[in-house]
């Protein structure tokens, strides 16, 4: 059987990249033991490839009360309401590992609501998904609901940030039909 493309557009070869993008590609290889197929797909484009990963980075890499889990539990359940395969795989895989739960990803990306987290991280799950779903409908209230389980106001930035760039990003892999690596389905099970 053949193995399905990973992009419906073309799909550079690494040694073509610019050095920058073939370095930063070649590190994730080398710490996960495989090219996670988004940065293949995106390196089409390698300026959008650029300030993708700038923003993803800025958004998921920083440190504060938002843990990296949470910032994956985000990004796993509004993806599974865009209907992204993509990032409901890989980020469910970087999700089970962060959290070190094997189930919660499949919990999350399933049912939220039914999912074993707190209180804090439902309330937070709430307002992704509002942004992520009606953000025209986000208010003072939704805002004041985050306070009451000590988000701050940058807190809430980040929640919103995270839903709208991953809103961004499953309509990006869902058109481009980019493939879950296999890898990932197996990863922190």
């Amino acid at each position: 059987m053949t193995t399905p493309a990973i992009s419906r557009f073309p799909v550079p070869e690494i040694s073509s990249l610019p050095e920058d993008i073939r370095t930063r590609i070649l590190a994730v290889q080398e710490k996960s033991g495989f090219v996670p197929n988004v940065f293949l797909t995106l390196a089409h484009r390698p300026d959008e490839f650029r300030a993708f990963f700038a923003y993803h980075d800025a958004l998921m890499d920083k440190p504060g009360p938002i843990t990296k889990a949470e910032r994956e539990m985000i990004v796993v359940a509004t993806s599974n309401a865009n209907q992204c395969q993509y990032c409901v795989v890989a980020h469910g895989a970087i999700l089970r590992v962060r959290a070190k739960n094997p189930l919660i990803a499949d919990q999350i990306a399933v049912n939220y609501r039914k999912a074993d987290i707190t209180p804090r991280q439902r309330a937070m799950l709430d307002f992704a998904m509002k942004v992520s779903m009606q953000a025209y409908e986000v208010g003072d209230a939704d805002i004041e609901a985050l306070k009451r389980h000590d988000f701050t106001e940058d807190d809430v930035w980040d929640i919103a940030a995270i839903a709208a760039f991953f809103g961004m990003s499953n309509r990006l892999a869902n058109v481009t039909s980019m493939r879950p690596n296999d890898e990932f389905f197996a990863m922190g099970r």
